[in-house]
């Protein structure tokens, strides 16, 4: 359980390990503010499928949302080049309610999380969210880049509060009905065992090692409008 980073801090945390990072527009003060339980404590972080194609509509309708599903959806878009597009900071609707035993066990850092079963723990106050651009149909394939950008951030943060790559989890292990992060021929858990491996990995070397290149410079460009939507209304703030 720790205190949410700073912007700064998290931006000083991402690039001393090597992320690939684009800052979208006003992304360190927008935020769905105090609704629910609010933002904080934090335990972990959480990866999802945008269910979506194309970075510029997919980085938007992540900052934006869409009717029934106000933005921001996450805290970071990953490309399939390698980049995270930070999209918000603070309560983001994308975790939803979910099962307050696999909160317990992620906060225990547990390698085996409980199946979820419940709906009535808060999720968007207590994880950082990344969105990977990928349509979730088990044939996109998920690039190497991408993968190790997502790896990157989430041991950034990780390293930040002190934790392993037991503080890690899939949507689909949160929350009933989810089956992101899902690649071709894996499905979440599958997903999941290969992530945190690598995560862990990072964590036991030096921040950055091996990193192809630092940040990318900050663009507030303005992004065209969404022409996907992806189907989560039960992420959505109460």
């Amino acid at each position: 359980m720790a205190t949410p980073l700073t912007p700064a801090n998290l931006i000083t945390a991402l690039r001393a390990e090597g992320v690939d990072v684009v800052e979208v527009g006003s992304w360190r003060t927008h935020n769905r503010g105090t609704r629910g339980t609010g933002w904080g404590p934090v335990n972990g972080v959480m990866i999802h499928h945008t269910v979506t194609s194309g970075t510029d509509a997919s980085v938007r309708i992540c900052r934006d949302g869409y009717a029934g599903l106000p933005g921001p959806l996450c805290h970071a878009v990953a490309d399939k080049e390698g980049r995270m597009h930070l999209v918000g900071h603070g309560r983001a609707n994308h975790a939803g309610n979910g099962d307050p035993d696999v909160l317990a066990a992620v906060i225990r850092e547990e390698k085996t999380l409980p199946a979820p079963r419940a709906s009535s723990q808060d999720g968007n106050s207590r994880f950082y969210g990344i969105e990977a651009i990928n349509l979730g149909d088990g044939k996109d394939p998920w690039p190497a880049a991408q993968l190790e950008a997502i790896a990157r951030y989430t041991a950034a943060i990780c390293r930040a509060h002190g934790w392993n790559q037991y503080s890690v989890l899939a949507h689909a292990e949160w929350q009933l009905g989810k089956i992101d992060p899902r690649g071709p021929g894996k499905n979440a858990s599958a997903m999941m065992k290969d992530f945190r491996a690598r995560v862990g990995t990072l964590l036991d070397g030096k921040p950055g090692a091996g990193a192809a290149s630092l940040a990318a410079p900050a663009s507030d460009a303005a992004v065209p409008p969404a022409r996907e939507s992806a189907d989560r209304p039960a992420d959505a703030d109460t």
